[in-house]
């Protein structure tokens, strides 16, 4: 069966620059135009740009932070309406790319803590992942994002308590100040066989 749940392929030849963008659009037509645009505007590099569930088109960029935030504001400009969310970060927390190329695995063991954050957009999980992971002390051990999940997107940690309880409320806190968190939570001590499954 050939399952296309998995977050984008992020290319493997591209260096990830001291910046990120991200357009996010509800038109896959649209974001083909846009990401064109976006490469045409200032010196980025895709780090992928591809159509997502549901019927949504999502492109990962980066480059120094004057090119990203001048291809951001170009990408968003050219996009309008379609727009569905944007984000631009200088200084991307360096667990964040390794985790969008995850693609499955278990965990065996017994973990302290584990938060959850549901966002409704790929980019508001991107970002309220950097902002938790630069609050506290934690780890990254999963992120998803749009695909087999109605377009919405989250990401899971791991550490102790009290640094999971704040790392998720930081990011919690960022998404929802935008209207765009679906749920958090945080589970002390959970059950071994869960973490298996996360």
């Amino acid at each position: 069966m050939n399952r296309n749940d998995h977050n984008p392929e992020v290319r493997d030849d591209a260096t990830l620059d001291v910046a990120i963008g991200v357009l996010e659009l509800c038109s896959v037509a649209r974001g083909v135009e846009v990401a064109d645009a976006v490469l045409k505007e200032a010196r980025v590099e895709l780090l992928f740009a591809t159509p997502v569930q549901p019927g949504k088109y999502v492109m990962l960029f980066t480059g120094s932070v004057v090119d990203v935030r001048a291809s951001a504001a170009r990408g968003a400009a050219l996009a309008g309406s379609d727009l569905v969310d944007q984000l631009v970060i200088p200084q991307l927390h360096e667990q964040v790319v390794p985790m969008l190329k995850r693609k499955g695995g278990r965990i065996n063991g017994t973990l302290d803590a584990v938060g959850v954050v549901e966002t409704t957009t790929v980019a508001a999980t991107i970002s309220s992942a950097d902002v938790a992971l630069k609050t506290a002390t934690v780890d990254l051990i999963d992120m998803r994002i749009a695909n087999g999940l109605g377009g919405k997107s989250f990401f899971t940690l791991t550490g102790e308590v009290s640094d999971v309880r704040s790392s998720v409320a930081a990011g919690a806190r960022a998404a929802g100040e935008r209207g765009l968190l679906a749920r958090e939570v945080v589970i002390p001590r959970p059950h071994p066989e869960l973490v298996r499954h996360l």
